[in-house]
């Protein structure tokens, strides 16, 4: 469904010192450099996957996203979506993706959402009666009522968020480009949408790129993750793996009915911290169903419990190197 090679983009950008020197040098004189905003990147996405594009601010996200979408011409590089070149922005091409940014609005601000969504209906050419039928269906999955007839500016930003992902699906695309989709919501309500967006891929078979800060939408919602750092995709790969291979080891906490000496752990994994009942061990992934089973049978355990590092962290210390 997306096949990407070589993909570049290149960013002339004028450099101007501060002042009124600065700004009669640059005028006579104008001096520019190249940004490389993304570099070579290369991946093949099929259909009906749901893939996470993660990234620091900067990283080359949304610049890769928008050139997906023909909004930006790449400076290198081939790139086909459903079968299209995106930068020719073919109306059959349009009528298949769709793109979705958290920090960017398409519906009118002073109008009900309903009216836009007639709007986006006529523009697509879909009939009236299948317009309705879908708004009705997908106003039900984002559970969104009156909010259609309110004006855009009284409704939270929770709810403007479904109204926008309602009208950036209501064409039924192959292709979703989602950029922050949850930026700025509550809890409950990024739960909402994750489930919808879930629940609208395993009814359509809809392709997913996603893009979020909050990890729990990744987490939740694509088993694949894609990497980029400084504009270079560094890791193309599944999420569970990655996590494997930067925690190898599983956190292991106990607490027992009477305190033990350390080397009655030996051979247990890793010790930690011993103090008092309270006990830590680092145990490698492949050894821990056969650990814990040892922990019980032998010692007094009130209380234990396995955790894996935050994948936060994990992911967060990969930007900061730019490497797997």
């Amino acid at each position: 469904m997306i096949q990407v090679e070589g993909l570049s983009k290149i960013y002339r950008v004028a450099e101007k010192q501060p002042g009124l020197a600065g700004t009669l040098r640059h005028f006579i004189r104008r001096r520019t450099r190249d940004v490389m905003a993304v570099q070579d990147v290369s991946f093949r996405i099929e259909p009906g996957e749901m893939v996470g594009f993660l990234g620091a601010n900067g990283a080359g996200k949304t610049t890769t996203l928008k050139m997906l979408c023909g909004l930006i011409h790449p400076s290198a590089g081939e790139v086909q979506v459903a079968g299209f070149s995106p930068q020719r922005r073919q109306a059959e091409f349009l009528r298949r993706i769709t793109l979705v940014m958290g920090q960017k609005q398409q519906l009118l601000w002073d109008l009900p959402p309903m009216d836009s969504l007639r709007v986006n209906a006529a523009v697509y050419g879909i009939p009236d009666g299948v317009a309705r039928r879908r708004i009705c269906e997908l106003a039900d999955l984002l559970e969104l009522g009156e909010e259609l007839a309110r004006p855009v500016r009284k409704l939270s930003l929770g709810q403007r968020m479904k109204a926008e992902l309602l009208a950036a699906l209501l064409h039924e695309p192959q292709v979703l480009f989602l950029d922050e989709p949850t930026l700025g919501l509550d809890v409950n309500a990024q739960a909402r949408v994750r489930t919808f967006l879930a629940d609208y891929n395993r009814r359509t078979g809809a392709t997913l790129l996603l893009t979020s800060h909050y990890m729990a939408d990744i987490t939740a919602l694509c088993p694949r993750v894609l990497l980029i750092h400084q504009g270079r995709l560094f890791h193309d790969g599944p999420l569970e793996a990655l996590a494997d291979q930067l925690a190898p080891e599983r956190e292991v906490r106990l607490e027992l009915e009477a305190p033990i000496e350390p080397g009655a752990l030996a051979g247990l994994g890793r010790l930690e911290q011993i103090e008092g009942c309270e006990v830590r061990l680092l145990v490698p992934r492949d050894q821990l169903t056969a650990v814990v089973a040892q922990l019980l049978e032998r010692f007094p355990v009130r209380d234990l419990d396995v955790t894996d590092p935050p994948i936060e962290e994990l992911i967060g210390g990969l930007f900061r190197k730019g490497r797997v």
